[in-house]
């Protein structure tokens, strides 16, 4: 009876994970079985947009191939190995994908994707970066002061001569 109530419910679940649910099982203390499934939504690591899937793809293949392709390139770049071994260094590096050079990783705002503006030690954008600070959400950032701080700008009174 446990076991086909299981069943029933499995399947029953197979509908909830096409809508962004993931299945959890849960077992029953009584029987050892399935006896219950509990839905609860997936949250994936999402993007911005599809540019920052694409640089992330990059930065991976160039931490895999990067070495690899730096020697092979060093080989190719020698004027002093002969010029067999230099043609091989070339047709090696014209089998690698284009995406393991260094050149292709572009820096990005890992909040926004903005491409331009970035602070390289938070990796964000200067707007991002703005935001986060004058809400103190990053520490060890603290906003300028410049003269009394606390007080209001006092106007002096110009004396009138005539």
């Amino acid at each position: 009876m446990a076991a086909s109530a299981c069943t029933s419910l499995l399947r029953a679940g197979k509908n909830l994970l096409s809508s962004s649910l993931q299945i959890i099982p849960k077992s029953c203390g009584e029987c050892g079985s399935l006896s219950g499934v509990m839905a609860q939504q997936v949250r994936y690591r999402t993007w911005p947009c599809h540019i920052m899937v694409r640089d992330l793809k990059r930065r991976r293949m160039v931490k895999q191939l990067g070495p690899e392709r730096l020697r092979i390139n060093s080989l190719r770049k020698n004027t002093i190995l002969p010029k067999d071994l230099q043609e091989l260094a070339d047709r090696q590096i014209a089998d690698m994908p284009f995406d393991s050079s260094i050149v292709r990783i572009h820096n990005r705002c890992v909040v926004t994707s903005r491409p331009r503006g970035i602070l390289s030690r938070w990796r964000l954008s200067r707007i991002t970066w703005r935001e986060l600070a004058d809400y103190n959400l990053m520490s060890g950032v603290t906003r300028a002061c410049w003269g009394r701080t606390g007080y209001p700008r006092q106007n002096k009174k110009r004396k009138v001569l005539w």
